[in-house]
């Protein structure tokens, strides 16, 4: 997911997303996690094996001073493990959270300086018997990751490499037809040329538009494959990102038709009749394709907005 989708997807399922952090946080603490590293590696291990979406965990103390280091799946198999010590937080939004809060308080989303992805933290403030602020436990997670884990998203990513170098494929062999299409309009535009004869004339400009219009169509649906599955990080559950690549190949289907529909016409009128009723068959075809297309826009558009619609009432309910 791209950002704009995770944070849109983070709006959707803020409570969940919350109640999800503060049940972990909750689960998770021990009072020995401000006295020894090891019982925080340990908890970090078992929370990676249940919560892979689980990036960081460290304490500070009540000054917002890191006590431990930063323990992390990375940190434990690298020599990164013991960074983070010593450094002041007092300004993160994760300590200021827990100063403002009695129980375990969440963040909303930010870049981690981390991992650089973007997060959002709970942070736990223990205080002892004596009323005394002992340290302050911060759980972060990777936001992207929690929504995929909530959405049950989790196995379809693991086949995405899978899937864009199928895509990939299929549009190199795409470009290698637009490739052998152009070849054969250029030949033909040779040939036009050193033999300009009045029936060459009438007949091979009809071939040529033909090629290079399938040229033309074939390269645009290959263009918008490579956009959509390969380039582009695609959120397959926003109905407008479906919507948004059926119309672009609805759109391209409609120009190649509507091109050769053209030249039925124009083909008809130069002296060849038959070609008439093809011509307007195909201009129909058309027509009946462009209304389809915009009624289906029309209802998908509408049938998000009364989506979102829904999701919000639920959330503020």
């Amino acid at each position: 997911m791209n950002y704009i989708s995770v944070i849109e997807r983070y709006q959707d399922y803020k409570n969940p997303i919350h109640e999800l952090m503060a049940s972990i946080m909750a689960g998770a603490f021990d009072e020995a996690f401000f006295t020894d590293e090891d019982t925080l590696v340990k908890s970090m291990k078992w929370l990676r094996r249940n919560y892979p979406f689980v990036e960081l965990m460290f304490t500070l103390d009540s000054k917002g001073v890191q006590l431990s280091p930063n323990i992390s799946t990375k940190s434990l198999s690298d020599k990164t493990f013991g960074l983070g010590k010593g450094i002041d937080r007092s300004y993160r939004p994760y300590f200021i959270k827990a100063n403002e809060s009695d129980g375990i308080g969440v963040t909303e989303p930010y870049l981690s300086t981390s991992s650089h992805n973007l997060c959002i933290s709970a942070a736990l403030k223990h205080v002892n018997k004596e009323g005394e602020v002992v340290g302050i436990l911060v759980l972060d997670i990777d936001l992207s990751h929690a929504i995929e884990f909530l959405m049950g998203d989790n196995k379809r990513k693991r086949f995405q490499p899978f899937f864009i170098s199928v895509y990939s494929c299929i549009v190199v062999g795409l470009f290698f037809i637009v490739g052998i299409l152009l070849y054969s309009a250029g030949n033909e535009i040779v040939g036009l040329l050193l033999d300009p004869s009045t029936e060459g004339l009438q007949s091979k400009p009809f071939g040529i538009i033909i090629f290079l219009t399938l040229a033309l169509a074939i390269f645009d649906l290959g263009k918008t494959t490579m956009e959509e599955e390969v380039l582009m990080q695609k959120d397959i559950f926003r109905h407008s990102s479906t919507r948004r690549t059926i119309t672009r190949f609805m759109a391209t289907i409609l120009i190649a038709i509507s091109i050769e529909a053209l030249l039925l016409m124009f083909k008809s009128v130069l002296g060849s009749p038959q070609y008439l009723v093809n011509a307007v068959a195909m201009m129909a075809a058309s027509a009946g394709l462009l209304v389809g297309l915009g009624i289906y826009v029309y209802l998908g558009a509408k049938a998000e907005v009364l989506l979102k619609g829904n999701m919000t009432d639920k959330g503020s309910a």
